[in-house]
């Protein structure tokens, strides 16, 4: 996964570990092998809407790409040092992500630990003066990842499926 473009069209598959689709970084038919990784810039104080790599992650997690939407919002994670407010948002999105895939692979308890882990971040970063970071509601993700933490959604779909959408929940940042 390295595109930085939002509007770039999306992998010919979503990867789930276990899969019949190859990884697309490590197998030579992947859909990103070979590709360099990314320069990727952090995102300055709150313009989320000028970073290509966020926008790109949002639009793969949306439609159900939840590896790599994973993938893009790290390569953020690691533009910011792992480290600081945008680090930790960063870092709770790539849990909820990784809950996705969780869920493809049919682990319920995959699920409940990374959505766990997500909405304890989100209810970390909301303070009296912060509600949003990158556009999205922080009490919104949070109660999202709580819900989803206490009742999974894991529904794999067909084995043989290109990309399956097993989340409910849509990302809209504003």
């Amino acid at each position: 996964m390295s595109s930085e473009n939002p509007d770039e069209p999306l992998p010919p598959h979503a990867y789930v570990p276990g899969g019949p689709w190859p990884h697309p970084v490590s197998s030579p038919s992947g859909h990103s092998h070979g590709r360099p990784h990314p320069k990727i810039a952090p995102i300055v104080g709150n313009a989320w809407n000028e970073s290509p790599m966020f926008k790109r992650g949002v639009a793969l997690f949306n439609a159900g790409y939840y590896w790599e939407a994973h993938e893009a919002w790290e390569y953020l994670w690691h533009a910011h040092g792992r480290k600081g407010v945008q680090a930790e948002m960063l870092k709770a999105l790539i849990k909820l992500a990784a809950a996705g895939v969780k869920a493809r692979e049919g682990q319920v308890h995959g699920v409940r630990i990374h959505a766990g882990r997500a909405a304890a971040i989100f209810r970390d970063l909301r303070s009296a003066d912060r509600s949003r970071i990158f556009g999205l509601e922080l009490d919104l993700l949070a109660g999202f990842a709580e819900s989803l933490a206490e009742n999974p959604e894991v529904e794999p779909g067909p084995r043989t499926a290109v990309v399956y959408r097993v989340l409910s929940f849509q990302l809209e940042p504003e």
